[in-house]
């Protein structure tokens, strides 16, 4: 593929403050960064550039480069526990890892909607760089292996990567999303589009109507096919849903008395003593881990009836719910490991990431983060994240959101929010993507070289600093 740096985009920005908090000697580097805000009129503003303390693996004190070689799966060949065939996971010392199918350690390493671009200029761009979808998936498949990564996340052709000629020498493992309830919403009606996930009637899930149960069981059947696949890395049960503090609120304003979720708060409040106007906060808490429980103990046992082989990962927390440890608690009982989208933090928070793992007892992945600059040419009006200036800055934030995650030790993977740019011309698209610098490559599929050069210098080296991070007191 050619290397390609796009052009700077002149843009007027509003000013509104931002924060960072970040101390340490091995925060050397200083990054311009800003951020995107909509305001009331849902019009894109900008607070003002700021410098944010940002860590690479330059001034990283006392690390030291070195070689570990990898498996086929791109796990560590120094360090084996059981093969089984399949990814797994398991906490050695104080560090969670996942195992990979010939039984190394692995971190899941990987790429989010490495899939070809639908708009005109995607198209027109395929057919000079590609023309066949094997073209393309070999090519891909070859870049993202080349550059350290050895996984696909959500919204991936799985399809076509599972069938990809490489598969079995040059393997990515990759997710499947199910969406359970996303598809129980669609069959129900109610249902409606937010940018970034699935919108429900007063933010709370049908996880208490009696045919949800039923229907995930129908809907798992599908994945009896995937198996016997060792490629595959795991399972999403949905994305981004609304489960929140105001769950217990939302199912007691339905308008419809006789709606089950209804029902199950009423009851739950009469039986509990509590009026409608001395609900607490605790209440609510309480009250969601009721609604998480239900959900994640139905979606478990179809995914682990159908397909006992592999990992469910979760269902992409985000925002507010890594604050809340009901969420994590019954999370922690029926998955691998926890899946979170991780946005507005330029680095990750250590005793944030703690709290997860201690509430919980299982490890997490980062399954959505980016960060959007104005030299792609492109407004960065869509989506969540930072922005900055150039594409060597993206790439430092990659070296210092990784170095955090991997420093926590209980993260055994990240997903970078994406393959391919969002093209502000593509017709229909979802929200969130309609004009933003995410990709790893531009809408022409030409990639962004100063950023992939430091994701790939981080990536070589994930091994040797998870060994240095463990060393250190």
């Amino acid at each position: 593929m050619k290397k390609v740096l796009g052009v700077f985009a002149s843009l007027v920005y509003f000013v509104v403050s931002t924060a960072v908090a970040q101390d340490s000697l091995d925060f050397k580097q200083r990054v311009a960064v800003r951020k995107v805000l909509n305001n009331s009129s849902d019009k894109s503003s900008f607070t003002p550039y700021r410098e944010f303390a940002t860590r690479t693996l330059a001034s990283l004190t006392g690390f030291k480069k070195k070689a570990i070689k990898k498996d086929v799966y791109g796990g560590r060949l120094d360090r084996k526990e059981s093969a089984t065939g399949f990814y797994y996971t398991k906490k050695i010392g104080n560090r969670w890892w996942a195992i990979d199918p010939n039984g190394y350690l692995f971190l899941h390493n990987a790429v989010n909607a490495v899939s070809m671009g639908s708009s005109d200029r995607n198209k027109s761009a395929f057919e000079k760089e590609f023309v066949t979808e094997n073209q393309w998936i070999t090519k891909t498949q070859e870049l993202l292996i080349a550059n350290g990564f050895n996984g696909v996340g959500a919204w991936s052709n799985t399809k076509v990567i599972a069938n990809s000629p490489l598969q079995k020498t040059k393997p990515l493992a990759y997710t499947i999303n199910l969406d359970f309830m996303s598809a129980y919403g669609d069959k129900r009606g109610g249902t409606y589009i937010v940018p970034g996930h699935k919108g429900y009637p007063n933010n709370v899930i049908f996880v208490f109507d009696p045919q949800f149960e039923e229907f995930c069981d129908q809907y798992a059947k599908r994945i009896t096919a995937n198996q016997h696949d060792p490629n595959l890395f795991g399972y999403f049960s949905d994305n981004e849903m609304p489960l929140g503090i105001k769950n217990l609120d939302g199912y007691l304003t339905l308008k419809n008395q006789e709606d089950p979720g209804y029902l199950v708060a009423k009851k739950w409040i009469d039986e509990k003593g509590i009026s409608v106007d001395k609900i607490t906060d605790a209440h609510r808490l309480a009250f969601l881990e009721i609604v998480a429980d239900k959900y994640f103990s139905i979606v478990s046992k179809a995914i682990k009836k159908y397909d006992p082989n592999h990992m469910y990962l979760g269902c992409r927390f985000h925002g507010q719910q890594s604050k809340w440890e009901p969420l994590w608690k019954s999370a922690g009982k029926y998955t691998d490991a926890i899946s979170m989208n991780y946005y507005n933090a330029w680095t990750p928070n250590q005793a944030e990431m703690a709290n997860w793992a201690n509430w919980s007892g299982k490890p997490f992945l980062i399954t959505e983060w980016y960060v959007k600059a104005d030299d792609s040419g492109l407004g960065n009006t869509a989506g969540a994240g930072w922005v900055v200036k150039t594409q060597q800055d993206r790439g430092l934030f990659y070296q210092n959101f990784t170095l955090g995650l991997i420093e926590s030790k209980n993260c055994i993977g990240w997903h970078w929010f994406k393959y391919l740019d969002n093209d502000p011309e593509q017709k229909g698209a979802e929200p969130s993507n309609t004009n933003a610098n995410k990709g790893i490559v531009n809408n022409d599929y030409q990639l962004y070289s100063p950023l992939v050069d430091k994701m790939r210098e981080l990536n070589a080296q994930m091994y040797q600093l998870t060994d240095f991070f463990d060393k250190k007191k």
